[in-house]
């Protein structure tokens, strides 16, 4: 493809292209750990909550480097933040068919959640301006990629580790997607006039109560997703399941993910008010933790089904309704870095208290009962974004 520029707006099929190699890449770092837990705790020695810093450090990486962004976007730039990105996360791959001990593993979990934490700070401010026309369909099939990237890193990750007889391989293939997304950002991304900093100057949001508000609740409406990824496959290991069947759950989730995220363009369309299906979304998760909690061996698939649907349509809606908030993509962008900055470093949180609360009490029910309790917090937060009173609210007001 040559350099030649094409404006803002005028981006293909090749673009959603890129978007979605990027998107593959931001998952399989934390969901191929946990069907291979039982194996990893043996092989390093670690205990729960050591081992939920596997999942958890990653996370909070991904919320200081999005905060971090008005600042690093100016050094970084767009392109080579997201080429560092995928290197980072290639790098981390490799090491881990090198290492045996928690250590280094955790260490790894550090650069991958590195790299994960500059693409996805970036992401949503191109899509803004990529697709200025097309968020919510564009947003809807990078959640898509995302999930699809994560399921398929936690159904393989086992397979791989028994066919080449060591856990490690099982966590280090991901360095072959992470090539070949540097490879297509590389030759595909679409060429266009854009700033030199991949945030804009001034652009800070401390002060600012909505965007705090819309921080905290994409952090707690979308936290279920680490602890399910950290947790899910060893409570089902302890119920008795095998690796590969625990794994395969995450699958499962992810499979209702990606539709949910498909879905999403559909169910919103024609209207700028996301709360009637962020409401039902958030009622359907809370309908599978209900079920994790009441009948965990009964209808396990149909639990899971509901979680995978609810997180995945309430991460593209959540992430939507803050691009909503302003109409410039450049400010826009910087909202959302700042959500996801604060969001997940809420929801990195969430599976160490998960796991600290399994370790207090001898099962996961408390920690069900946690991410259920969560869920109905955020219904009640949800009624308060009103699309009409989003330019007011980010002038100041409440």
């Amino acid at each position: 493809m040559t350099d030649a520029k094409r404006p803002a707006g005028a981006v293909g099929w090749l673009g959603l292209l890129v978007i979605v190699a990027l998107g593959i890449n931001l998952r399989p770092i934390l969901t191929s750990v946990g069907p291979l837990l039982t194996e990893i705790r043996d092989a390093t020695g670690l205990g729960f909550q050591g081992a939920s810093l596997i999942t958890v450090l990653p996370v909070l990486c991904m919320g200081l480097f999005a905060l971090a962004l008005p600042w690093l976007g100016r050094w970084l730039g767009e392109s080579r933040g997201m080429l560092g990105g995928l290197l980072a996360i290639a790098v981390a791959c490799v090491w881990r068919l090198l290492l045996d001990s928690g250590v280094a593993l955790i260490a790894s979990a550090v650069l991958a959640g590195t790299g994960v934490a500059i693409i996805q700070a970036l992401v949503p401010g191109v899509i803004k301006r990529w697709f200025p026309d097309r968020v919510p369909s564009a947003m809807g099939l990078y959640s898509a990629s995302l999930m699809a990237g994560g399921g398929t890193a936690a159904v393989l990750a086992p397979i791989v580790a028994v066919r080449f007889e060591h856990w490690q391989s099982g966590l280090g293939i991901w360095a072959i997607p992470a090539l070949l997304g540097i490879a297509l950002w590389w030759w595909l991304r679409p060429r266009e006039v854009q700033p030199n900093s991949a945030a804009p100057v001034g652009e800070h949001w401390f002060a600012s109560r909505r965007a705090w508000l819309l921080a905290l609740y994409f952090g707690l409406i979308n936290g279920g997703y680490t602890s399910m990824v950290a947790w899910l496959p060893l409570y089902y290991r302890q119920l008795g399941w095998s690796a590969e069947g625990s794994g395969q759950l995450i699958g499962l989730m992810t499979i209702f993910q990606v539709l949910a995220a498909l879905s999403v363009p559909l169910l919103i369309r024609g209207s700028l008010d996301r709360r009637p299906w962020l409401c039902l979304c958030l009622l359907i998760q809370l309908g599978g933790f209900a079920g994790l909690l009441l009948a965990p061996l009964q209808a396990t698939a149909l639990w899971v089904a509901l979680i995978g649907y609810g997180l995945g349509a309430c991460f593209a809606l959540s992430l939507t309704l803050t691009l909503d908030h302003l109409p410039d993509p450049r400010a826009a962008g910087s909202l959302a870095a700042f959500v996801q900055g604060i969001g997940f470093i809420i929801t990195g949180i969430i599976p160490y208290i998960t796991g600290a609360l399994r370790d207090l009490t001898g099962d996961f029910q408390a920690s069900w009962l946690l991410l259920a309790v969560c869920v109905v917090l955020m219904l009640g937060v949800t009624l308060r974004f009103v699309p009409e009173g989003y330019a007011r609210a980010m002038r100041g007001g409440a």
